[in-house]
């Protein structure tokens, strides 16, 4: 075996839950725990044996529960802590772990510290988080303290008038960030930390660890860009005191528990951050969730009236090279295709339309078999796409909203701003989870929360379950194969060699072990590709996603979304 050192979660299969949209129990339109319990057998059935479940702590839903106002309640939503205990109960009777999601860098503005803090500049909790005083502009106009955007307003702060200065937050207004250079905070966070862990979990993904650092100098940003405030993420993104917090709660929390950590790294995170934030010698994480793949459809200019949906498989190739070569002995790698943050990678890299089974198969087969530990997105696993709603109206998400109004305020053409919605929204990965083709995709006996995908009667977990053919029986097998088969280390811990780099329409790679060797071919696009690779010889398909798939490997035509694991003869 090469690669690491075995560990539970490195041999696992992640599987993360939005619980707003997953089932809906109680008949009120919104995904609870006791839905999440309801469909334990079904994740079982699949193969999976780690859930990341995204918040469920007590929370105004602002950002649906990224806005915690109590992190040691649940939302009353989703249930109780009764109910979460029976959750773990349940869970682990399956052998399935819990990884909660873990919000650091912000709380709800109605969290009990931001009220006590807003109320007088003498609050104890006041240097919770972070304040200044307003600047005077050339015209004695007051302004804000820098003029850094936030992700999801035009400014980053946010005016408290009873105290007449302004509080940061990199996310929404009502999300403002908390203060990690305040030890006191840190401890008291720290503390629930511990909580949660004791109560039986068996991990944290750490939302946004990348921007527990700021730079505390407030000076304005330089960055080129249209508008008043400048989109710098480097004035809070992988700044160097964010691991000596993360070493700090490694060491008085995380070190002492049997136990899993991935960090949500975005602000364009380099090989050389993830190695600071995870290598086996870093003592802060286990692993780190980074970005640069799932954008490489040109998504973000779908505001151009020249745009075209078209994958830049030859750049996607260079990004999956780059982390499984750089992290490959040093650290460990996540696997996956999206989150509730993108647009469903079906409607990104795939064919919902001509070839919905196909590319939904190729997409599993391309990402389970590389090195790391893969996570698959509630209905990921049966292909679901993204929501392509008519009306503004029909969208839910905070940002998406503000998105709306900046683009129509800015003079873009009403038609193209809903074509870029539709690209880009996150609420395209938060439709509800499509389990029959039932009323309301079975999700719930009331109207949900937010609109239901109208594919739902052709795309959903039933019918998948009684196809043998279906992306949902591909997906399983994959777990087969990376779980419990005679390939298990090749493929969890093998090295990984990309092959014909610059083949603009086939994504090929070799997994190696001792004794063993596996080729993975994908096309990843409707016309078929041909792919010549005569330095090796087929001993045996083991999965394919077309039934009569071809070994001749001197020249191989692959058919549209053709995707083929080989084994090698050594």
């Amino acid at each position: 075996m090469t690669g690491a050192e075995r560990k539970w979660w490195k041999e696992g299969v992640g599987y993360q839950i939005y619980p707003k949209s997953f089932c809906d129990s109680n008949g009120d339109g919104i995904g609870d725990l006791k839905g999440i319990i309801s469909k334990l057998d079904y994740l079982a059935y699949l193969g999976i044996n780690i859930i990341w479940l995204c918040p469920v702590y007590q929370s105004p839903m602002d950002d649906n529960g990224y806005d915690v106002s109590d992190y040691y309640q649940i939302a009353q939503e989703f249930g109780t802590i009764e109910e979460f205990k029976q959750l773990l109960e349940e869970a682990k009777k399956r052998d399935i772990k819990i990884v909660m999601d873990l919000v650091l860098n912000h709380t709800s503005d109605e969290h009990p510290w931001f009220v006590e803090a807003r109320k007088s500049v003498d609050s104890p909790y006041r240097d919770y988080y972070i304040w200044q005083k307003g600047k005077v502009d050339e015209f004695g106009n007051e302004t804000e303290p820098t003029n850094w955007a936030s992700f999801f307003t035009p400014s980053c702060w946010e005016k408290d008038e009873a105290t007449n200065e302004y509080y940061m937050h990199i996310f929404s207004r009502k999300m403002p960030d908390l203060n990690w250079e305040n030890e006191k905070m840190r401890k008291d966070l720290y503390k629930m930390v511990k909580w949660w862990l004791e109560l039986g979990i068996d991990g944290f993904r750490v939302d946004a660890v990348a921007h527990l650092d700021r730079d505390l100098t407030f000076t304005d940003s330089t960055l080129e860009s249209d508008g008043r405030y400048k989109p710098d993420w480097s004035k809070f993104s992988n700044l160097p005191k964010v691991h000596d917090y993360l070493k700090e709660l490694n060491q008085e929390v995380f070190s002492n528990y049997d136990m899993f950590t991935v960090g949500e790294v975005g602000g364009g995170a380099s090989v050389d951050d993830a190695l600071l934030y995870a290598s086996t010698s870093s003592n802060e994480l286990d692993m780190v969730f980074t970005f640069d793949h799932c954008w490489l459809n040109n998504g973000f200019n779908s505001l151009s009236e020249t745009w075209s949906n078209q994958t830049d498989l030859i750049e996607l190739k260079k990004v999956f090279k780059k982390w499984q070569l750089g992290l490959y002995n040093k650290a460990w790698n996540p696997l996956y295709w999206l989150n509730h943050d993108h647009p469903r990678v079906m409607s990104q890299y795939g064919s919902p339309i001509h070839y919905h089974k196909e590319s939904g198969k190729m997409l599993a087969t391309s990402l389970f078999m590389m090195w790391g530990t893969p996570f698959i997105y509630n209905g990921e696993e049966i292909g679901m796409t993204n929501a392509n709603y008519e009306n503004f109206e029909d969208y839910r998400d905070v940002s998406v909203l503000e998105s709306i109004d900046l683009l129509l305020q800015a003079g873009h053409p009403k038609e193209l701003v809903k074509r870029h919605i539709a690209v880009t929204a996150r609420d395209n990965a938060r439709t509800p989870m499509q389990w029959s083709n039932e009323e309301n995709a079975g999700f719930s006996t009331a109207t949900p929360w937010i609109k239901v995908n109208p594919n739902y009667q052709t795309i959903n977990v039933q019918d998948q379950i009684n196809d043998e053919d279906s992306i949902l029986q591909h997906y399983r097998k994959l777990i087969e194969l990376r779980r419990f088969s005679s390939y298990k280390d090749v493929i969890v811990y093998g090295e990984y060699t990309q092959l014909s780099e610059n083949h603009p329409n086939v994504y090929a790679y070799l997994r190696t072990s001792n004794d063993q060797q596996l080729l993975v071919v994908s096309n990843f696009f409707e016309k078929p590709a041909i792919i010549c690779l005569p330095k090796f010889t087929a001993k045996q398909i083991i999965l394919s996603n077309y039934k009569d798939s071809s070994m001749q490997l001197s020249c191989l035509t692959l058919r549209p979304f053709e995707s083929i694991i080989f084994e090698l003869e050594k």
